[in-house]
Formats: C-alpha cells, structure tokens, sequence
C-alpha cells in the first residue's frame, strides 16, 4: 500500500488512426450506427441520480424535447439490436429505453442507456462514449487475455459498450465482504493476487475499487468471487508501474489486508505464476488477432513522452530486460511485456519437459 499520489494529470482522449481502424473493421468492432455521442449532448434539462441509500451516484438522469426523444429513443434502440442481436429491425417493437443518464464524473463522462424488453420486464445496460484509442487497446486486450469476453462497437467518434455485471468492488468492500466467511475470504484474496498481477502485465492502470466489481459465482454448495474491470480508460498511459498494480491504491486496502492475513508468501508466489501462465496460454492462442492489435499499437501516440520514459525504465529495473529501455512508445513498452510474459512460459515450460524427459 502507498499514500503517493499516483495519478496527477488528467488523461486526454487519443485518436483512432489508421492501423487500429482496419484492424476494428477486420474484427467486426466497426460498424455504423444510427447515433452519435454528441447527438446525446442534446439533452433540455437532468435530475439527479440517488442511489437505495438517498446517496448521490453522480450520475444524472437526463430529457429531451418530445421531438428529440423520439428520435433518440428510435435510434438507441437500433444500437441495442446491433450490439445484442442481428441488426435488424424485428425486435425493436418489443424494445423500451427507460432511462437515459449520464455520468459526471471521470474521463469519458458516458451516457447510460437502460433498455427494458416489455414483454417480460427483463433489462439490460450499454453506454455511450466518446472513442478514446488507448480505451479500445484496453478492451480488445481484455477480451483476450482475461477470462471475459467483451461485445463493443465502434464508428467515428462513438464508443458502444455492453454492460459488464457485477456488483461494484467498493459497495463490495464496504457492505458485503464483512459478511463474508473466512473461506469465501481466502478465495478473494486469492482472486486479488490474480487480478493484480492481470492487470500489471497488460498494463490496465487505475483499478481503484470503483473500477472493478465482484462476480459471485455460485458453485454447488459455495460461492466462488471473480474480480473483473469494467474501465480501460487507463490502459498504457501512466509512468509509473505502480498505477498498474490495484494493491497500491488506497482504496484498495482492505483487499490487500485480505492477502496479507489469509494468503502465505508461498501461496501468493504461486497465484502470480498460475495468472503469467494463463495469460501467456491467452496470447499464445489468440495468435494473428493479438499479433495485429500489437502491430496497431506500437507505432499509435497513446501516451505523453515523459510517462513512456519513466515507465521503461521502471520496468526495466524490474525486468533486467534491456529491450525495455530501447523502446519509444507506448505500445513498444507493451508489446515487450506481453512477450516477455510469453517468453518466459515457454523457456519454463521447455525447461520442465527437458528435465522430466517428456
């Protein structure tokens, strides 16, 4: 844990350029859409958002003009069929938009679109967001390397995400991990080794408690707890290594205390190895799609000059790799921590086939 102030500037929206653009169409992630983000600017007026508690969420609830709305609403539903389903026009008459909000807080201030199916009162979320290079880097590689697949789309200068469920790691914290048995405990701990050292090799920063949620999974008699992002507006863009690392934030605390009371050195070594492993198995089998995501990134601008420099050499101090400190951009710092994770599960593995002469 640090009290260092970790983050300091504001991060700037980055643009989609040529190489990332070719590689979201190949993939499916391009496709146009009958609404932009700045069409939701539109907005006549916001109420506030409480939450159960009468706590402000910071987000706003917003409306338009009976015009607007209909137009919107026709158009937001059209979104949901492409994201969802085929594209076509047959489900939207079983569509409703209940509500659309808009967040306040943080980089990409997105909207929230709520859209009920009213035969049966089920709903679901996506959100609304300006596109952002490094954001779509962070969900192309969380769809790869981590145990979650992720559905987004993206046209000019809009971002379409679906939902990721879960309940937020800071109500997590604060409400529900004091119920929590000791068990249920060791296997969030557990859980937080992994997702740490997750986000440290693909280099996804900010995962203060806020920006993750608690999965339970319930498994025969006992439930098992996944950790998984939701925001990828930090991906490659900080300096320091720490920003990549959740247990040094604050918010953070009570996980890390977790790790500390319930997880032994040994145990904690071993959760790390398993999670370089499992991310090494993922690169390896995604084969051309991350080696063309790689190829996007390496020459993108997705970072300032001084945040590169320092966190090359950060890594190198780690690494003794000195690869590290001849790389120049962003995506180069990258791209050789995703192959020194790979490197070194194959010379491991090879090392254990030789020695027990497989």
């Amino acid at each position: 844990m640090s009290e260092e102030r970790l983050m300091s500037k504001k991060k700037p929206a980055y643009p989609v350029h040529k190489k990332l653009d070719s590689y979201l169409h190949k993939y499916n992630r391009k496709i146009e859409i009958p609404i932009f983000y700045d069409d939701l600017l539109r907005f006549s007026g916001s109420v506030v958002v409480y939450d159960a508690n009468e706590e402000d969420t910071l987000w706003v609830r917003v409306y338009y003009s009976d015009f607007d709305r209909q137009e919107i609403d026709m158009s937001l539903k059209q979104v949901y069929s492409i994201l969802h389903s085929d594209g076509s026009d047959r489900i939207l008459e079983y569509l409703n938009v209940d509500a659309i909000d808009f967040c306040t807080f943080g980089n990409s201030q997105p909207f929230r679109i709520k859209v009920r199916n009213i035969l049966n009162d089920n709903y679901t979320y996506f959100y609304v967001k300006k596109t952002d290079a490094s954001r779509i880097y962070g969900l192309e590689l969380e769809h790869m390397l981590s145990p979650y697949n992720l559905n987004f789309l993206v046209y000019k200068g809009t971002l379409i995400e679906e939902h990721i469920a879960g309940i937020p790691g800071d109500v997590f914290i604060k409400d529900m991990l004091p119920k929590c048995s000791e068990s249920e405990k060791a296997q969030l701990a557990k859980e937080f080794v992994k997702f740490n050292e997750r986000c440290m090799i693909r280099l996804l920063g900010d995962m203060r408690s806020y920006n993750y949620v608690i999965v339970p999974v319930h498994d025969f008699d006992h439930v098992v707890y996944k950790i998984r992002a939701i925001d990828f507006d930090q991906q490659c863009f900080e300096g320091k290594l720490k920003v990549y690392r959740p247990q040094f934030f604050k918010e953070n605390y009570k996980m890390v205390e977790l790790v500390r009371t319930k997880l032994q050195k040994d145990s904690v070594d071993q959760y790390k190895i398993e999670e370089r492993s499992i991310v090494a198995k993922r690169i390896l089998s995604s084969g051309n799609r991350i080696r063309r995501l790689i190829a996007a990134v390496k020459p993108d601008t997705i970072s300032l000059p001084e945040n590169i420099e320092q966190l090359k050499l950060e890594i190198y101090d780690l690494t003794k790799d000195m690869d590290f400190k001849k790389s120049t951009t962003m995506g180069e710092v990258l791209a050789l921590a995703l192959d020194f994770v790979k490197r070194n599960y194959e010379d491991v593995s090879m090392k254990q086939i030789i020695e027990k002469k497989f």
